[in-house]
């Protein structure tokens, strides 16, 4: 573990409370897949897909030994030729029921469509959370929304790792669990202070 590079990271943390902030939205998100296991559906805006945060809960549910928190990729749009897991489409959206969380993650205002389907999904008794710009619309309909500021210190990649690491964190026994907080910031904190690679 790189002391430096993880004090750099908390330096550029320290003031916003964004580590409470995560920590509590990824508690929020834990707390309402695991007790009803009814799944967790994450989708993105038509111009993005939230591949990443997707991989990292991935990773996160079989660290953690949560598998609930293994997450469906909704997407906007679906290829005939696309394998069985990436071919979800919107429709599973208005499927969902009491019991099943849907996590929104939008760098920028959703669109009509994707708003409507969320109300839908939440007066069906789903549980809505968002991660993004703020749009007031989606705050609006989730129960827990955690925004992302424009800046150049913190951005909504950022973040993401922030959450699904914290929401591994949270199903872990707590000294474990803060021992691998900190290791996932410092891995964070690599990535973040690392030189561009090489070109040969």
């Amino acid at each position: 573990m790189d002391a430096v590079r993880v004090a750099l990271l908390r330096e550029v943390l320290a003031g916003t409370e964004w580590l409470g902030a995560t920590r509590r939205f990824a508690g929020s998100l834990r707390s309402s897949v695991v007790p009803h296991g009814g799944g967790l559906l994450l989708v993105g805006t038509e111009a993005y897909e939230p591949w990443h945060l997707a991989a990292h809960l991935v990773d996160e549910a079989a660290w953690s030994g949560t598998p609930e928190l293994t997450p469906t990729l909704v997407r906007h749009r679906v290829l005939a030729s696309d394998p069985a897991h990436l071919s979800t489409g919107l429709g599973r959206i208005e499927a969902a029921r009491r019991g099943e969380t849907l996590l929104v993650v939008a760098p920028d205002a959703p669109d009509g469509e994707l708003l409507t389907r969320v109300h839908d999904a939440r007066r069906a008794g789903a549980t809505v959370l968002a991660l993004g710009s703020g749009d007031r619309d989606l705050a609006a309909l989730s129960h827990e929304a955690l925004a992302v500021p424009e800046g150049p210190d913190l951005d909504l990649d950022t973040v993401q790792h922030l959450v699904s690491a914290a929401a591994g964190e949270n199903a872990l026994p707590e000294a474990r669990g803060r021992r691998r907080l900190r290791d996932r910031l410092s891995r964070l904190a690599d990535q973040l202070t690392s030189p561009p690679p090489t070109r040969w």
